[in-house]
Order: structure tokens, then sequence, then C-alpha cells
């Protein structure tokens, strides 16, 4: 099962956050903390990916969890809506 983490403090690493699921009996198979291309900043938000028989189990148990003084919001992750054809940028 994939989860959306939202409302995540700047400085928390995919380590401190791997630590936080499995200490609720937890494991993920993988998180990532999507990053600022160019500066490499933490953007507040990532995903998890758990196994089905513990998606329910961690989103009852880590979201509304303060870390690092924040209450991060952990659900089930929604597909990304389909994009337009975005117009040419104008270059000039």
């Amino acid at each position: 099962m994939r989860l959306f983490l939202g409302n995540l403090p700047f400085k928390a690493s995919e380590e401190d956050l791997t630590d936080l699921f499995q200490s609720v009996g937890v494991t993920p198979d993988s998180i990532q903390v999507m990053r600022d291309r160019q500066t490499g900043q933490s953007r507040g938000f990532g995903f998890a990916e758990v196994p089905d028989a513990q998606g329910n189990q961690a989103v009852e148990a880590v979201n509304g969890r303060q870390v690092m003084g924040r209450a991060i919001v952990v659900n089930e992750a929604r597909p990304m809506a389909e994009r337009g054809e975005r117009p040419p940028r104008n270059r000039y």
C-alpha cells in the first residue's frame, strides 16, 4: 500500500520516518521524502510503501503523531491526476 506523508518537518529524513513507523510495529518497504530539485531541501511531504496488511495499522498509528514539533498527516495515496497538455514556454 502506498501512503502519503504530509506536513513533514523539513529536517525529517527517510531514516527518521522509518524509525517512526517501526516504533508502532510497521515495517515500511521504502520511504521517500520529496526534495526540491535545485536545493535538495525537503518539500514537506513524501511517500511510504508498506505491506497491504499493515497499511491501515500504519495510518491509524502514525496519522497526527508529533514529529519534530509537527503533527504529520498519513493517509492512503491517491493516484496522480492527469495533467493536460501544457502550452510551450516563451524562452525570450
